[in-house]
């Protein structure tokens, strides 16, 4: 059996999240503290965070919702938090007896109340069930939040607290979101919870 030689472009790879990182580091501090501001505020007063994507965004979705109604840093209460994504049953049928742009306002309608956060995840900004979500969530009276990249697309108008990532590749899009949600959760748990 012949061994086959492979070239992981690790460096490569971090080298561009490196530099993407920083701008983000310049550009994103500012909306990511409003956007924890605002959730901890909503949490406080009883409201709930909602978070939705496609694809590797939806994964990220059900994540950080899984880190605010568990736990983060340390052992406390959980959080009203959800994603939106996880339920194939609920996202198929609106799908099938509605459009697949409605999978998300459709649940929105059901599940938030004016006072939540509508949490969307989006590399493009531009899906058409992210920006008719933002618009429910507006209509809802829900404060509105956005991870986004590359130039924000549709949906940068459509949100109050913009954390726009300007870079081009997806995935290294999707990594700085990780590492952006991860502060957004942790500085909404040691708001909540000062230790």
């Amino acid at each position: 059996m012949n061994r086959q030689s492979f070239s992981i472009p690790l460096s490569q790879a971090v080298a561009e999240l490196g530099t993407l990182l920083d701008q983000v580091t310049e550009k994103c501090a500012p909306a990511l503290n409003a956007a924890a501001e605002t959730c901890t505020r909503a949490l406080q007063n009883g409201h709930k965070v909602i978070f939705f994507g496609n694809g590797g965004s939806a994964a990220q979705a059900q994540h950080l919702a899984a880190e605010l109604i568990n736990r983060f840093c340390f052992d406390r209460a959980p959080l009203a938090a959800l994603a939106l994504t996880p339920d194939a049953a609920v996202t198929t049928s609106i799908g099938n007896d509605y459009s697949f742009s409605e999978i998300f306002s459709r649940q929105l309608s059901g599940l938030g109340r004016a006072g939540d956060v509508a949490v969307a995840l989006s590399t493009s900004g531009t899906s058409d069930n992210i920006t008719t979500a933002l618009l429910k969530a507006r209509e809802l009276q829900m404060h509105t939040v956005a991870f986004l990249g590359r130039d924000g697309g549709e949906a940068l108008a459509l949100c109050d607290n913009a954390i726009l990532v300007e870079g081009q590749n997806t995935a290294r899009i999707q990594e700085a979101h990780l590492l952006l949600g991860h502060l957004l959760c942790e500085t909404i748990e040691k708001s909540i919870f000062p230790t």
